[in-house]
Formats: structure tokens, sequence, C-alpha cells
């Protein structure tokens, strides 16, 4: 990597790394998810340990030619999102969604962008849910995981308003057996969802498609991030 080249980042996540350094997982718009080892900053006072903080808009250099980067400079590049509550709950959920599931060096210029907005509107947001959800459905796009909404996968029809309705990972939407009542979601709920009108019924399907989606992507290992929700 070019020794000087800069890189517009947000980190997602820094943990202790031998006796003085910090192992650094940042969010990239030129390169996508990239670790690097902060060297002998976790005892420092200095304004670049202050910088290694999440949901802080920075520039960073980094060099070395294996997966695992050297971090060379980092400096601000803009105001640090101010979270609280339950608004930093969801930005902690959004780093460790990205963080798990997004290979390292898939650069996305929108999804970079749709995570800075999301920060930006978290803190004044009455239905964070729905942010989050419309990340989930980005991060499903790039990932090449969001399915057809409007089109049932096996019969090929249309989705009906008065059908029941499940989701079936790498299939997309299938009417529900009637034996199954767990999990199952309403076809106007799926309907509402797809035109962007965010009904009750509309956010509780979304839930449960989102839900089912990325456990493809994340595996079994729960979200530590879920757990704070509760």
């Amino acid at each position: 990597m070019n020794r000087g080249h800069w890189l517009s980042a947000y980190i997602l996540h820094r943990r202790p790394y031998r006796e003085t350094s910090y192992l650094v997982d940042f969010f990239t718009l030129e390169t996508g998810r990239i670790s690097a080892v902060a060297k002998g900053v976790k005892n420092s006072k200095s304004d670049r340990k202050s910088l290694l903080q999440p949901f802080s808009p920075v520039k960073v250099q980094l060099a070395g030619k294996a997966e695992l980067k050297n971090l060379n400079q980092i400096e601000s590049d803009g105001r640090s999102h101010q979270l609280t509550g339950n608004a930093l709950f969801c930005a902690m959920y959004l780093n460790e969604l990205i963080n798990r599931t997004m290979p390292v060096g898939l650069a996305s210029e929108m999804l970079f962008g749709h995570y800075q907005q999301v920060l930006s509107i978290l803190p004044a947001s009455d239905t964070p849910d729905i942010l989050l959800r419309g990340f989930e459905f980005a991060l499903l796009e790039e990932m090449g995981q969001l399915p057809d909404w409007l089109t049932d996968a096996v019969s090929e029809q249309p989705v009906d308003s008065e059908q029941w309705y499940i989701f079936v990972a790498e299939q997309g939407v299938t009417q529900a057996p009637a034996h199954i009542q767990r999990g199952r979601f309403p076809g106007y709920g799926l309907l509402e969802m797809a035109n962007g009108e965010w009904t009750p019924a509309a956010r509780k399907t979304a839930k449960i498609i989102t839900r089912q989606a990325l456990r493809n992507l994340l595996g079994d290992k729960p979200l530590k991030s879920r757990e704070l929700f509760r």
C-alpha cells in the first residue's frame, strides 16, 4: 500500500495488541474494511490515541504488503458524531455488522455514504429501527443477498396482500405453509415495506427478513451489540 496515500475512514473497533499497541479495524471509502496496528499508542496521551475512537471521521495513511497493515498517520476529518443511549447502541450494532459481514478489501462508496448518513441522523431519530433496516438492506444488496420482495420465489406469482409469507435464505420470500406460525409475515406488510411505507406491519416484516437474511453472512456466532438492546 502506498505510504503517502490518505484514506477516508471510520474506526469500527479497537482492541489491545501486545503491550503498547492497538489493533484497529477501519471502514474506509477507498478500500472497504481493513485492519492495522497502531503502534506505541496504548499508554500515550497524544492526539493519535484520542482519534482512535468509533464514530469519528478520520484520514489515515496505512503501510504494509500483508493483510494486516501498520498505521502511519491519522488526522481528524470532521466532527465526531455525538451518540448516547439507544442511538449509541444502534451505531455499535452497525459497526459490528460491518466488521462481521464485509470481506476485507471490498470497497463500497454507496455503503460508506449510507453509514455516514445514518450516523448523522441517529441522534435525533424517533425511528432508529427504520434507519437500521435501511442500512441492512443496503448491506445485503452490496453482498448480493437482497431478494425480490414482490414475487413469490416458488410460484413466481406477485405477492398477495391477503396471504402470509416466510423468507428462505438464498431463495427469497415464499408463501408460508399452514403449519408455520413463527417467522411469518403478512403480504400487506411486505408490500408496504417494499413501497417505503413504514407501518407497524412493514417494520416487523423488515426485521424478520433482515434477521434471517443476515444469518447467512454472520454465521451462528451472536452479535454482541444486540445484547445491549435487551
